[in-house]
């Protein structure tokens, strides 16, 4: 089994794909380092799992590049699951790679947490998109523009795989929801807690009523944390894998969306006001938000109203199960009203 380093522990996607990794059959044999900002959670995490999981946690950040530099050529599989869009760290762990390439001649790998932020538009919540993306459509792909959120970096992977220091899997969650639970969030080291819906939640509370924006006719992706993180298992468990499917592939086409259904921006506004109206709160039927709402809780910027539209083929093609549903990702929204009506 790989060293792995793997960014973003304590983060919602990190921290998931991290708690699948030290419940793998084989983690025993592996060796892992994780970066945190936090001295304190640093200790806490080498008290915890160091001696029972081979895990050393070091005191970092995204910032810390000649240390990510470092950490990253001491391993033979990263997973970055922290910042989509750091491109300076995102290049300072590819120069440890090909310094890892360079002492041994084998590329190391590469699964780097992109998002499906890379296709959104700008609908304003005004229109729906008859436009949906394929993972297996390379050149479809290939037509979006540098400029859309994640794309820089995306694009900077694509071309270090090409010139074959490195293998890189780039893995692009739509909507994720649901609370992660697991050992680290038992053990306070990880947000269990999503962004999209909960932000939502929040500022539908403090304006006491349902939102959206627009008309809310804008369209995204769905899928559960456990759902995501099990796409990064699969992933890794086909890194050993001597005859792997013919679409288990990096670089140029590897790219791995993460949905398992879709849903309107209204559906979502929806489903809070009608809980929110049963709190005597509002109407059930939720409302645009202001321009001078938008600047007042989304100051800066939102693409809530935007569409990114997309199905996850290839990942299903090579083993990737999703279990989540658009149901449930709309039931838990019960869920993330009361956990902010308790904070």
């Amino acid at each position: 089994m790989p060293k792995i380093f793997l960014t973003g522990a304590t983060g919602y996607i990190g921290g998931a794909v991290l708690a699948r990794i030290l419940e793998h059959p084989l983690q025993h044999l592996s060796e892992i380092t994780v970066i945190v900002r936090s001295a304190e959670k640093a200790s806490l995490f080498n008290r915890t799992f160091g001696k029972k999981h081979n895990l050393n946690a070091v005191v970092g950040s995204y910032s810390d590049l000649a240390l990510l530099r470092e950490l990253a050529a001491d391993a033979d599989v990263v997973f970055a699951c922290a910042d989509a869009d750091d491109l300076p760290a995102a290049k300072a762990i590819l120069s440890g790679m090909r310094d890892k390439y360079s002492a041994n001649g084998t590329p190391p790998v590469l699964i780097h947490t992109s998002g499906t932020g890379v296709l959104s538009d700008d609908a304003d919540g005004m229109r729906a998109s008859s436009t949906i993306y394929s993972d297996l459509d390379i050149p479809q792909l290939e037509t979006l523009p540098s400029t859309q959120p994640h794309r820089d970096v995306d694009l900077t992977l694509v071309e270090a795989d090409s010139q074959g220091y490195v293998k890189t899997y780039i893995v692009l969650p739509s909507t994720i929801y649901g609370f992660a639970s697991g050992p680290l969030v038992e053990n306070g080291l990880q947000n269990w807690r999503s962004q999209q819906i909960p932000r939502l939640v929040n500022v539908s509370l403090q304006r006491g009523q349902g939102g959206m924006v627009g008309k809310g006719k804008n369209w995204w992706g769905n899928v559960h944390i456990d759902d995501v993180a099990k796409l990064y298992i699969t992933l890794f468990d086909l890194l050993d894998n001597p005859s792997p499917p013919s679409n288990f592939t990096h670089g140029r086409a590897g790219f791995y969306f993460a949905e398992n259904g879709e849903h309107t921006l209204y559906s979502v506004g929806e489903a809070i006001a009608k809980l929110l109206s049963n709190m005597g709160k509002g109407s059930p039927a939720p409302t645009t938000f202001s321009a001078s709402e938008i600047r007042q809780y989304f100051p800066a910027g939102t693409s809530l109203g935007s569409n990114s539209r997309c199905h996850a083929e290839r990942g299903r093609q090579v083993g990737w199960r999703p279990s989540r549903t658009t149901h449930d990702m709309l039931q838990s929204v019960g869920a993330e009203v009361e956990e902010s009506l308790s904070r």
